[in-house]
C-alpha cells in the first residue's frame, strides 16, 4: 500500500498497570520496537512483551445498538535483554482510534514510526491515488515513473520533461522556396560601398571576410545561443546555508511562491543512487503550506522564490530531510534529490 509520509512518530511504554494511551489524528504506521537502555531494562533474564488494546469498530448496518465496540487485546512482541532487543514491525493504527499500550515485567520499551497522510491501494507510482477527473488526467498528462530509474555518480540529467505541459506544435516551414523568390533573389541590388566597407572588417573561422548577407542570415543564431547561454546562467546552481543545493531547471513565468501560501506541487524525489522513493506526477498535485512545518525544512526553504510553471532541482542534506532516523524507505543520514514543478498558488 502506499501513503504519503507526514512526520516521525515515537512513543515510550513505562511499566504500568494503566499502561500508555494515545488517540490518533493521523494514521499511524508502526515501524520498530526496541527495548530502552541500561538503566531501564533492570530485568536482563525474563521476557518483555508488548501489548495493545484497542475497540473494534460499531456495525451499525445489522444492528439499531449504537453502543460502543468491544475492546480487544492483542500481543505485538516479546523482546529479551541480549537476546531480541529490537524488532521491525508493519502495524497501521488507524485515525481517530484509541489505543492503550501495556508492557509485562519491569523493562521500558519504545515504539517508533511515522505519521501518514492516507492509505491507498497500490497502483504504478501514483502516490495521490486514482483520479477519474479527466481534466486533471488531460492536464498534467505526466509519464510515469519507474521505481528502478539509475543516476550517474557524477552527476544526472533532470527528469523534469516528465513535467512539461502538452502544447500544440507548430507546423514545420516548407523547406522548397517558390521559384518566384528565387528569382527575386536574383534581383537584389550589390551591397552599397559602407555594407562592403563592414564586410571587409568581418572575418570568419579561415580569416576571410565574411560577406553582409552572410552576417545577416547568422545574426538569430547568434541571438538564440546568447539566449540559452543566459538562461543557462541564470539558472544556476547555488548553495545555501546548511548545505542546502538549488538548481532551476526551468524559471517560470508566474507568480512567486512566498511563505505563508498554500500552494501545489509536482516531484520526484530520489536517493543518491538514484532509486525513486516517491513521486507526484499526476492526478491531484501535492497542496501544503511553505514556510509553516507541515514539510521537511528542504522543502520549506528550497521553494520560496519558485515561480509557477517553474522547476527546480533541490539536494538537500539530512539535517533538512529526515536526520540520523530516516523514514520508511529513506535510510538514516540519507541526503535526497527532489526534482521539482511548481504548478499552482492559492
Amino acid at each position: 500500500m502506499n501513503y504519503r509520509v507526514i512526520s516521525t512518530w515515537s512513543l515510550k511504554v513505562a511499566p504500568s498497570k494503566e499502561g500508555t494511551t494515545i488517540e490518533t489524528n493521523f494514521p499511524v504506521k508502526i515501524t520498530n520496537v526496541a527495548l530502552g537502555d541500561d538503566s531501564e531494562t533492570p530485568n536482563i533474564s525474563g521476557r518483555t512483551t508488548l501489548k495493545m488494546a484497542y475497540e473494534e469498530p460499531v456495525d451499525f448496518s445489522d444492528s439499531e445498538d449504537e453502543g460502543s465496540g468491544e475492546k480487544s487485546v492483542t500481543a505485538i512482541c516479546s523482546l529479551s535483554v541480549g537476546k531480541v532487543e529490537h524488532l521491525s514491525l508493519d502495524v497501521v493504527l488507524h485515525e481517530h482510534g484509541k489505543f492503550i499500550f501495556t508492557v509485562s515485567g519491569e523493562n521500558t520499551v519504545y515504539l517508533t514510526g511515522v505519521q501518514i497522510d492516507e492509505i491507498l491501494p497500490d497502483h504504478d507510482h501514483d502516490p495521490t491515488g486514482d483520479w477519474d477527473s479527466d481534466e486533471e488526467e488531460d492536464a498534467f498528462a505526466l509519464q510515469d515513473v519507474s521505481s528502478d530509474v539509475e543516476m550517474e555518480a557524477d552527476g544526472f540529467e533532470s527528469d523534469a520533461s516528465r513535467f512539461e505541459e502538452l502544447h500544440d506544435e507548430p507546423k514545420a516551414k516548407d523547406k522548397k522556396r517558390p521559384r518566384d523568390s528565387v528569382d527575386a533573389d536574383a534581383d537584389v541590388a550589390k551591397p552599397s560601398k559602407a555594407e562592403k566597407k563592414k564586410a571587409k572588417k568581418q572575418k570568419g573561422q579561415d580569416g576571410k571576410a565574411v560577406p553582409a548577407e552572410a552576417d545577416a542570415e547568422a545574426a538569430p543564431a547568434i541571438a538564440e545561443k546568447k539566449e540559452k547561454k543566459e538562461k543557462k546562467e541564470k539558472g544556476g546552481a547555488k548553495e545555501l546555508p546548511g548545505g542546502l543545493k538549488l538548481k532551476d531547471a526551468t524559471i517560470g513565468t508566474g507568480p512567486q511562491a512566498k511563505k505563508g501560501q498554500r500552494i501545489e506541487m509536482r516531484y520526484i524525489g530520489k536517493l543518491q543512487n538514484g532509486k525513486v522513493f516517491d513521486s507526484n506526477t499526476k492526478g491531484k498535485p501535492f497542496a501544503f503550506r511553505l514556510g509553516q512545518g507541515e514539510v521537511i525544512k528542504g522543502w520549506d526553504e528550497g521553494i520560496v522564490g519558485m515561480q509557477v510553471g517553474g522547476e527546480r532541482v533541490l539536494t538537500i542534506p539530512p539535517g533538512l530531510a529526515y536526520g540520523k532516523k530516516g523514514s520508511g524507505p529513506i535510510p538514516p543520514n540519507a541526503t535526497l534529490t527532489f526534482e521539482c514543478k511548481l504548478v499552482n498558488i492559492k
